[in-house]
């Protein structure tokens, strides 16, 4: 008779949610770095189920001591005054929207860039369908920059929190202070 497997215990996710001009954010983060960002539009059940089928299980507890840094730095760029982060990042994706998301997080602030400009910078000129797919699931949404891809007819196309909060945050970077808030409202 074989013994009992020992439960593993299931990854601590830490929880905080922001206040921004474009609604709440909620951030996810583990001990590893942040791991994901729901946008205004994602009600936090949907955000802690995401998190936890990436992870195959987690304990949420909220805790925004553990998530400081990347607090400071978000509410930094909302305000202005921070255009580039240093946060711990541990976002969970396939090697494919992994260099995508590498790519997406090399657009300097205030820049864009097409799908088909990602899809050469990372040797797949041909895969710019996919490219759109892996930046729509890019799960750390703004500091992963993935509104700073627009169409190749220079349009704004496609973002997991509604064009309205694309436009707001390419606003924010233009510096068109009274174009930032947005209508979008949300309760992570």
């Amino acid at each position: 008779m074989r013994p009992a497997k020992t439960p593993t215990p299931l990854p601590v996710v830490y929880y905080a949610a922001l206040r921004t001009p474009v609604g709440a954010l909620g951030l996810f983060g583990t001990e590893h770095g942040l791991l994901a960002i729901a946008l205004p539009n994602e009600p936090r059940e949907a955000a802690e189920a995401r998190v936890r089928r990436l992870l195959g299980g987690a304990t949420i507890v909220e805790d925004e001591a553990a998530l400081a840094g990347a607090l400071a730095q978000l509410s930094g760029y909302f305000a202005g005054t921070c255009q580039a982060f240093d946060v711990p990042l541990a976002p969970v994706g396939t090697p494919f929207q992994r260099a995508v998301w590498d790519a997406v997080a090399a657009i300097p602030y205030g820049e864009t860039r097409t799908y088909l400009a990602i899809a050469r910078q990372i040797g797949r000129p041909a895969a710019t369908r996919a490219v759109g797919a892996a930046n729509g699931a890019n799960p750390l949404p703004p500091i992963v920059p993935c509104h700073r891809v627009i169409g190749a007819d220079g349009k704004l196309h496609g973002y997991g929190g509604g064009l309205a909060i694309k436009e707001a945050l390419l606003a924010l970077e233009r510096g068109d202070e009274a174009t930032v808030e947005c209508s979008a409202t949300g309760s992570v």
